[in-house]
């Protein structure tokens, strides 16, 4: 453990060199794809992959939008053409001013190349003003169509998707590929607008003399060159530095945010924390210095090499001109010709980049897409086929296995037991004995790589998977706080019917949740969220009863409470498994809790470890039988016990 000698203070400036930095190495985030991509090729392998890049780009824009799209395509090559008619307008107008004779003649003879100029600049213009329309109607369109498709992959998928690590990874990056598919459309259009800039200037140079098109490429190409160079070297210095980076963000968190204040301040880690910034910026500086360096050097040398070689074309021109072999219009013309494709490469090299960057997260997408549709729920019907459950009488966990991707053991092994419509049932084990993980497959959230779950005498898959989770309630242990207001966090509960107001209310009151909620400042029309004006901030136990209402405003056949009560006061307790007791006899109820005391009156208890059933029966058969029941019990009842002097707990080994 690291210390500080004056952790109130900030720390000395050698302390980065006498201590080692705690943060841990950090996993590759999703923006790292693209730029450590870019910075591993070599510009043969970026050009050679340009092509497919932009395939796709067009393909994705078609689908968002065809006639934006070809807005987009019919402006870029027209605006191409229409540069290569300017410069040939321009030539012929220098041609006129040039010749002999009175300057009012040359004028008038001009007047005619000088209008189609100013008809071509119109129309480039106008079609410029075409592109960028259709280009900011088709960003939305874009957005749209990738971002709808990732959200119905990941909501149709199955919940076990979310237990291998490298779907969240794949989903993460997949997020910010559906946002940079924008950014591979838009740099992909850029692209070939500058492209055909670029062709449309060496048409019509080649057109004017054909050794023009040598003094262009030499004019061009090396600053093409050095910035494509300038833009891997800050490429391979980014990828190299990301670690760093996210080390600072991680210690901006720590020092600037709510949630560390606390304990920030209680433990007197300012000092610590400044320290491991210092440590971590000073190596991050020294980079961020060389990179500038090594940048400037070679931005430096391309220009003075564009320079040096702008000037041999001009020298170049000088040479043809004294020779005769070209007119002063046409060298003229060749320096306006220099400038406009100086221009449009610039354009084209930062694409270049941009187009590749975007394209690898946009291949996070795609590949998210491909491997997500594993992970799809498999029917051999249409659901709409399916036929509905009717009310949920029985159901029968028959040797039910389920084993998450990254254990060795199964989290529930070789289960079975029947419940039936009336019964209240608990499920009684230590932490990780397998209670809530029964729990979901019982509730259709996770599908058992073992065994069967019949409901109504059938297993779930011959049922319409939406119309039985519609009859099975969940209140979970990891409940989610959503942004909406109070009455709407109640009404997500059942949202395929109008919740009324009245519903609303009855279901908090089950859940002692109603008294609470109408103290808020907006009663039941408060925002449960401080990213909101007016946003409120609930306890825990607060938060436990409006997800309690949830379960309760559902009614339905099925009722999973897990956990309902940890963060609950004793009175809210009591008063909440009272309302879970009026269901006995009506509908079926399943809960989980470590307050054994709360189990007593369930018809039937179900006692796991590590995964397998290892008792059941009622409170009393299971007290009788003195086993694991009953040892747990007797724990919780010797903290009670208040007759005689405080009872020897022993104490568990940490692998209980």
């Amino acid at each position: 453990m690291l210390k500080t000698d004056h952790p109130d203070r900030t720390p000395a400036r050698s302390a980065p060199q006498q201590r080692d930095s705690v943060l841990p190495e950090l996993r590759e985030v999703w923006w790292e794809t693209g730029v450590r991509a870019r910075a591993q090729a070599g510009l043969f392998a970026v050009f050679s992959e340009l092509p497919r890049l932009v395939w796709a780009a067009l393909v994705v824009s078609w689908r968002a939008d065809r006639l934006r799209t070809s807005v987009v395509a019919a402006t870029t090559v027209g605006a191409g053409v229409m540069a290569a008619f300017g410069l040939l307008a321009a030539q012929r107008v220098l041609v006129e001013l040039f010749a002999g004779g009175p300057t009012a003649d040359k004028v008038l003879a001009a007047l005619p190349a000088l209008a189609a100029l100013a008809a071509v600049t119109a129309l480039r213009a106008g079609m410029a003003a075409g592109m960028g329309y259709a280009q900011n109607g088709l960003t939305p369109k874009v957005d749209r169509e990738v971002e709808r498709g990732l959200f119905e992959m990941t909501t149709a998928v199955r919940l076990e998707a979310f237990d291998a690590d490298a779907f969240a990874d794949d989903m993460e990056r997949a997020s910010r590929g559906a946002n940079s598919t924008t950014g591979l459309v838009q740099a992909s259009m850029n692209l070939l607008a500058g492209l055909a800039g670029v062709l449309a200037v060496a048409i019509a140079v080649v057109v004017v003399h054909p050794l023009l098109l040598l003094a262009l490429l030499v004019a061009t190409v090396p600053n093409g060159w050095a910035s494509l160079r300038a833009g891997h070297l800050r490429y391979q210095t980014y990828a190299a530095g990301s670690v760093r980076r996210r080390r600072l963000w991680l210690l901006h968190r720590l020092m600037a945010e709510r949630d560390s204040a606390p304990e920030l301040r209680s433990y007197g880690l300012r000092g610590f924390l400044l320290d491991q910034y210092d440590r971590v910026m000073a190596v991050e500086t020294g980079i961020q210095l060389a990179l500038a360096r090594r940048v400037t050097t070679t931005t430096t040398v391309g220009a003075m090499i564009g320079g040096v070689a702008t000037a041999v074309v001009y020298v170049l021109l000088g040479l043809l001109l004294i020779d005769g072999q070209i007119p002063l219009a046409a060298a003229a013309t060749c320096v306006i010709a220099v400038q406009s494709a100086q221009r449009s490469l610039a354009v084209v090299t930062f694409q270049v980049d941009r187009v590749y960057t975007e394209g690898q997260h946009f291949r996070d997408y795609t590949g998210f897409m491909t491997r997500a549709a594993d992970y799809l729920p498999a029917h051999t019907e249409p659901a709409a086929e399916l036929p509905a459950p009717g009310r949920l009488e029985e159901i029968t966990v028959d040797a039910v296995s389920l084993r998450y991707p990254d254990r060795d053991t199964a989290a529930v092994d070789q289960v079975s037991l029947t419940i039936e419509a009336g019964q209240t049932v608990a499920f009684v084990g230590e932490n990780g004995s397998g209670k809530s993980t029964l729990a979901t497959m019982i509730a259709t959230l996770r599908t058992p790589t073992g065994g069967v779950i019949r409901y109504n005498g059938r297993p779930a898959a011959d049922w319409g998977i939406d119309a039985l989770r519609a009859r099975i309630g969940v209140v979970t242990q990891e409940y989610h706080k959503w942004p909406f207001t109070a009455a709407t966090n109640i009404a997500v509960g059942d949202i395929t019917t109008h919740a009324e107001q009245t519903r609303i209310e009855t279901a908090a009151a089950r859940a002692v949740a109603h008294d609470m909620i109408t103290e808020l400042p907006n009663g039941y029309e408060t925002l449960l969220d401080r990213t909101f004006a007016g946003g409120q901030d609930l306890s825990g136990g607060q938060w436990q009863r409006i997800t309690a209402a949830r379960g309760f405003l559902r009614d339905a056949d099925v009722l999973i409470m897990d956990e309902p009560s940890s963060a609950l006061d004793p009175r809210a307790e009591d008063a909440l498994f009272q309302a879970i007791r009026d269901r006995q006899g009506r509908g079926i109820t399943i809960l989980i809790t470590h307050r054994l005391a709360n189990v007593r009156h369930a018809d039937r208890i179900f006692v796991l470890h590590h995964g397998r059933l290892v008792e059941s029966g009622t409170h009393d058969q299971l007290v009788d039988a003195d086993g694991r029941y009953a040892e747990l019990f007797a724990l919780q009842a010797a903290g009670y016990d208040t007759t005689g002097p405080a009872a020897a707990v022993p104490r568990q080994t940490a692998t209980a």
